[in-house]
C-alpha cells in the first residue's frame, strides 16, 4: 500500500510526469456580421454564446439592426463586401433572407438564419404554419409592460428602501454589502420579477417588514470573504478612500456572512452563494429557485401572468 507520494507495487519503478498541457490557443481574429430587422438582441446573445465556446476568436462585431427593406439591405450587403466573414441573420421577410444568402453563397462566406431551425420545429411538432412578424418578441403588449413595472419597483425598492411595501414583491434579495444584490435585482426586474433588496449587518435587526413576510421569495446572497473583501477593496480604492480596515476585514466578514446563513435558516429562506456566479448565472439560479417552490408549495405563490 503507498501513500500519496509512494510508488505503486514497490518495484522502484520511476513516477513519469505527463509532458502534455493545454496549449494557449492563438487569437483569431474576424469579421463578424449581425444582421436583423429588428434590435438584434437574438444574435448577440446567440453570437455571444457561440464564441465563449471558442477560446481565442476575436470577432469584430458589424451589427445592422432594422433592416426591413431592398435598400436597407444593400448597404448592409456592401458592409459585407468590404469586410467578409461569418454572417448571422434574422430576416423575417423571405425575399431580403433569400438575397443575403444568395449574395453570401456568391462570395463564399457562411450565412446562418440563426431561427429559421427553431421555428422550423415548432412547425413540424405543432403541426401549424408561423406568420413572419418582424420584431414581434419587442411588442408594447402586457409582457412588456410587466417589465416597465418591475423595473420601476425595483429601483425605488434598491438597499432597503421602502421596506414597508416589501409583502409587494415577488422576489427579496437579502445579504450584507457587495454581494451583488442590486444588479441581480434589476437583472430580475428585466425578466420580470418585482424585486426588492435589503442590505444586513450583524447586530442591526433586519426590519420587521423582512421578518414577517408570506408571499414572496426570499434568497440570501452569500459569497466567499476573500471574495467580498477584495471587492470592497476595490471599491473604496475607486473613491479614494483609505479607512476602510473594518470594512474589508475578513474575520468581519466571515461574521456577516455567517449572520445571513443564520437569519435564512431561521426562516427558512433559501441561500445562495454568488462567489463564482456571474449576474446572469445568480439570476437563473434564483428564477429557478423560484419556480421550484412555486410549483411545490401547497400555497402557490401569485401566479406568473
Amino acid at each position: 500500500m503507498t501513500g500519496d507520494g509512494g510508488q505503486a507495487g514497490g518495484g522502484g519503478g520511476e513516477a513519469h510526469l505527463s509532458t502534455e498541457f493545454t496549449a494557449i490557443p492563438t487569437p483569431k481574429h474576424f469579421h463578424l456580421h449581425l444582421v436583423s430587422d429588428a434590435s438584434g438582441e437574438t444574435l448577440t446573445t446567440m453570437a455571444k454564446a457561440a464564441i465563449v465556446q471558442l477560446p481565442g476568436a476575436k470577432p469584430n462585431r458589424h451589427m445592422h439592426p432594422l433592416v426591413r427593406n431592398q435598400k436597407q439591405l444593400a448597404t448592409v450587403l456592401r458592409h459585407i463586401e468590404a469586410s467578409p466573414g461569418i454572417v448571422l441573420f434574422t430576416l423575417m421577410n423571405p425575399n431580403l433572407a433569400e438575397i443575403l444568402e444568395g449574395r453570401c453563397a456568391d462570395l463564399g462566406l457562411p450565412c446562418v438564419p440563426v431561427l429559421r431551425p427553431v421555428i422550423q420545429a415548432f412547425e413540424a411538432y405543432l403541426k401549424m404554419p408561423s406568420r413572419a412578424v418582424v420584431g414581434a418578441q419587442h411588442a408594447l403588449d402586457a409582457d412588456y409592460f410587466r417589465r416597465i413595472e418591475a423595473m420601476n419597483f425595483t429601483l425605488s425598492h434598491d438597499d432597503s428602501q421602502h421596506s414597508e411595501e416589501l409583502c409587494k414583491a415577488e422576489i427579496v434579495l437579502i445579504g450584507a454589502s457587495r454581494t451583488s444584490k442590486t444588479p441581480t435585482s434589476i437583472y430580475l426586474a428585466h425578466r420580470g420579477f418585482k424585486t426588492a433588496n435589503v442590505s444586513l449587518v450583524p447586530n442591526i435587526p433586519p426590519p420587521p417588514s423582512l421578518t414577517d413576510l408570506k408571499g414572496p421569495f426570499v434568497v440570501g446572497l452569500v459569497a466567499s470573504p476573500e471574495r467580498i473583501s477584495e471587492i470592497r477593496r476595490n471599491r473604496m480604492l475607486s473613491l479614494n478612500s483609505s479607512t476602510f480596515d473594518s470594512y474589508v476585514d475578513l474575520d468581519l466578514i466571515k461574521e456577516e456572512m455567517a449572520f445571513t446563513k443564520k437569519l435564512c435558516a431561521q426562516n427558512r429562506w433559501q441561500v445562495l452563494d454568488v462567489t463564482r456566479k456571474s449576474i446572469e448565472e445568480s439570476a437563473a439560479s434564483i428564477i429557478a429557485l423560484y419556480e421550484e417552490r412555486r410549483r411545490q408549495s401547497s400555497h402557490p405563490l401569485a401566479p406568473r401572468p
